[in-house]
């Protein structure tokens, strides 16, 4: 048996969930004690975009955890029933009350520190109009020259700002990953 996605009660249907290596898998997982049910915890879907306005770019300042304070794409949580295009519109709405237009997969990057898969998107904002959601403190358009290096709150942002300017002009490109031997660890402050 295989998991649909949703969490196992703690206590599980009658018995409960120890870890153990399944018959015939490699690794350890959730499997209930009493009827065998394998619960398969996967990584997180991450989407977001670089999204530009006559070459000012989105972005907002954290007001959540973690990196509360720094400056970040506008991105989130894949949710369910949702594409990835989808997801990143409504991040973009919810963190910046931006609209976008979606033009292609600029990166895919992963983080196995913290189980997450990145989409990013390159962009379009319909409107320069935008202002900060309900996670974010401000949100802001910034010229290349502008945009706040050492307050950036993840790797992945760095990679995604640099692979945004190096592909902005292309119009065919195959989507980026992350930079040779980088993982997405966090630098020390």
């Amino acid at each position: 048996m295989t998991s649909t996605g949703s969490k196992p009660d703690a206590a599980g249907p009658s018995g409960g969930f120890v870890r153990q290596v399944p018959e015939g898998d490699d690794r350890t997982r959730l499997v209930c004690s009493d009827c065998g049910f394998i619960h398969y915890e996967n990584p997180r879907i991450v989407v977001g975009s670089v999204a530009a306005w006559e070459g000012r770019i989105l972005l907002c300042r954290r007001d959540i955890a973690p990196r509360q304070g720094f400056w970040t794409l506008p991105a989130g949580f894949l949710e369910l029933r949702e594409t990835a295009a989808e997801g990143a519109k409504r991040e973009a709405w919810e963190e910046a009350r931006a609209e976008l237009e979606i033009d292609q997969l600029l990166a895919v990057y992963s983080i196995p520190r913290i189980s997450q898969v990145q989409l990013i998107y390159r962009a379009r904002l319909v409107s320069p109009e935008v202002s900060a959601g309900p996670e974010s403190a401000e949100a802001g358009l910034f010229n290349w020259a502008e945009i706040p290096w050492d307050d950036i709150a993840f790797p992945s942002v760095h990679w995604a700002l640099n692979d945004y300017r190096e592909l902005r002009e292309q119009t065919v490109f195959a989507p980026r990953g992350n930079p040779a031997g980088e993982f997405g660890d966090l630098p020390e402050r």
